[in-house]
């Protein structure tokens, strides 16, 4: 055994610098088996962000299929997600700069372009791209802005050629918002549809219509279910909460019937496009996934991963994002038989050394109106320095964002950056998360940024209590939405030293009367409808409590952002700083929400650390 040695907590040298966060990391968005081969959609930090697609031969060597500028991401909702789709030798993309779909060889060879140019830069945007059984045509959701009017923006689901450039036919324009166009037989189209005030985790409609294969022409589309939450349609298959808790459902000929039972949920909150938590093998099986695990036609196979994602059937196996409790993920190959799995992408290297790791524990605390909440626990660890016996660490308390999402147990690269330090961490599940069931994840209607900062204080008091944290050095951290119950937390209550709220909502009547379609009613839901519950809105705006508001704060910001606009940041900095409460500010040009570039990242986290250690008096 090494020499340990005892050094205050929250001053630990750390294995980790701010470097390690994106010197050779990327971020493994998607995945597909395709024949012998395996290809993956991945963001890379170091490239500014970009995102390419990558394939895997079978004898192991990879290579870039796509190379700048080619970068794949689509802009719909924002938040974009179903940028590509590989099958049959063939890749379909959207390229970020003008939103268009292309078409490239797996082979190689230069992309061809299939949708026109629009007459103005990222008008007409693409995702959740779907080849038809033949491969001839594509369905896709396409997204039409007004070039005169920002607010005027239109959501649709079309059909296009597959293999050379054309204009695309238009399925359904009659709705607010569209996703999951998938062909269920060669002559027949499923979608989901769902209008304002909803998001696609409420009251959504499972759409079909006919398609004629020669003309790439669509017939009158017509409900087949409703009254729900339905995502995710393969087949005559959907994920809906019809039970109370999100699990696959057959609608066929025959009416509704559920495929899945229990309380662990199938899939989650459809912020981005083109998720894939249940597959259809070669054989016709169905293979689901949930809590780490996979199910195979309802028989659960462990795999020993926290979570696995973007489900890519392959004969007899099942290929995904793993996400592990204790090391970056990996796409993997499981065998369906056994749930032995094969990295395909190698474990990325880390600086952690063994008795580095901090895993997480789940935590069930009491909370307000004899509630209950969860979060996920990270005390602090390090290979050779440790706290005095007397003293407990400082505590970092994160929320995620949304708020409909929640805390995932994956091995974070970020949060070990804090338990190396010795800080501990929690990652709380606030009431309104999701993964818990309808009823627990409706707790948040009409109470956001009550029910959210009781929980949050709940979790950091519930620790304190428990004497696993300093409770005079108590921390709270969060983006977007999360960002908001940082700034909700800090008026509001007393319990926290410090907070880092990274592109968060300091005004809910300037977000509800300015932000993109997609949240544009979003608070309709979350807190009552605008503008006739304006008094409701100020109340819960933590622009409007600043009497209270006297902890430190450090605020980052991407100009670029769409979804909470750079002035949400600078109204609560220079309304702290007219107050005379410390108040840092960081802006970064060419950034958005959530923040990809290297750079960027890394002079965030080395702010936000300087930061604590001042405001915290750690030594």
């Amino acid at each position: 055994m090494g020499w340990v040695s005892t050094l205050p907590y929250g001053t630990w040298p750390s294995p980790i610098s701010p470097e390690h966060l994106t010197a050779g990391v990327t971020k493994l968005i998607d995945v597909w088996v395709d024949g012998d081969r395996t290809i993956w959609h991945e963001g890379r930090p170091g490239e500014g962000g970009r995102q390419t697609l990558v394939v895997a031969e079978a004898d192991g060597t990879t290579r870039d299929l796509l190379h700048p500028p080619f970068n794949v991401r689509s802009a719909v909702h924002e938040y974009g997600g179903g940028a590509a789709w590989v099958e049959s030798d063939t890749a379909w993309f959207v390229d970020w700069d003008e939103q268009r779909v292309w078409r490239v060889d797996l082979d190689g060879g230069d992309p061809v372009p299939l949708t026109p140019e629009p007459d103005h830069p990222r008008t007409v945007r693409y995702a959740d791209l779907r080849p038809s059984p033949d491969r001839q045509w594509l369905v896709a959701v396409q997204e039409v802005h007004d070039a005169d009017d920002p607010h005027r923006v239109v959501n649709r689901i079309v059909a296009m050629s597959a293999i050379s450039p054309g204009v695309p036919h238009v399925i359904d324009a009659d709705h607010d918002f569209v996703m999951s166009p998938r062909f269920v037989a060669a002559d027949r189209i499923r979608f989901v549809a769902w209008n304002h005030p909803n998001m696609p985790w409420n009251d959504t409609e499972l759409y079909e219509c006919t398609f004629d294969p020669v003309h790439g022409t669509t017939g009158p589309t017509q409900v087949v279910a409703d009254g729900a939450s339905f995502m995710q349609p393969d087949g005559d298959t959907v994920i809906s909460d019809r039970d109370g808790v999100w699990n696959l459902w057959a609608v066929d000929a025959d009416g509704e019937r559920p495929i899945s039972t229990g309380t662990d949920e199938v899939g989650g909150p459809a912020w981005v496009f083109g998720l894939r938590d249940h597959v259809t093998l070669p054989d016709g099986g169905r293979v689901w996934t949930t809590a780490g695990r996979l199910v195979v036609e309802g028989t659960p196979i462990e795999t020993g991963a926290a979570a696995l994602e973007q489900l890519a059937p392959g004969d007899a196996s099942v290929t995904a994002i793993a996400r592990w409790a204790d090391r970056p993920s990996t796409v993997t190959r499981f065998d369906l038989d056994t749930g032995r799995g094969i990295d395909v992408t190698p474990a990325p290297d880390t600086p952690l050394r063994p008795g580095d790791a901090s895993t997480p524990v789940r935590i069930e605390f009491p909370t307000g109106d004899d509630a209950v909440a969860y979060g996920w626990f990270y005390a602090p660890a390090n290979a050779d320095t440790d706290g005095p016996s007397s003293d407990r660490p400082p505590l970092v308390v994160m929320i995620h964002g949304g708020p409909t999402s929640c805390a995932r147990p994956w091995f974070s690269l970020a949060t070990q950056f804090w338990t190396t330090r010795g800080f501990a961490v929690v990652d709380v599940d606030h009431r309104g998360s999701t993964g818990y069931g309808t009823e627990y994840r409706n707790l948040l209607d009409g109470n956001w940024g009550v029910v959210d900062v009781e929980d949050c204080i709940a979790a950091a008091s519930y620790l304190a209590d428990q004497d696993l944290v300093d409770r005079d050095r108590m921390a709270i951290r969060g983006g977007s939405a999360g960002g908001f119950t940082v700034l909700a937390s800090l008026a509001f209550g007393d319990v926290f030293a410090a907070g880092a709220c990274s592109y968060g909502i300091a005004d809910l009547s300037v977000l509800a009367a300015d932000t993109h379609k997609f949240e544009a009613r979003y608070t309709d839901r979350l807190i009552g409808p605008w503008p006739e519950a304006r008094d409701v809105y100020e109340a819960r705006s933590p622009i409007h409590h600043l009497d209270r508001f006297d902890t430190p704060l450090i605020v980052f910001q991407g100009l670029d952002d769409k979804v909470v606009p750079p002035n949400q940041s600078e109204m609560i900095v220079e309304a702290l700083r007219a107050k005379g409460v410390e108040c840092d500010y960081h802006a970064y040009e060419g950034e958005g929400h959530g923040f990809r570039n290297a750079d960027t990242i890394i002079h965030q986290m080395n702010a936000e650390l300087a930061f604590y250690r001042r405001v915290l008096r750690l030594a």
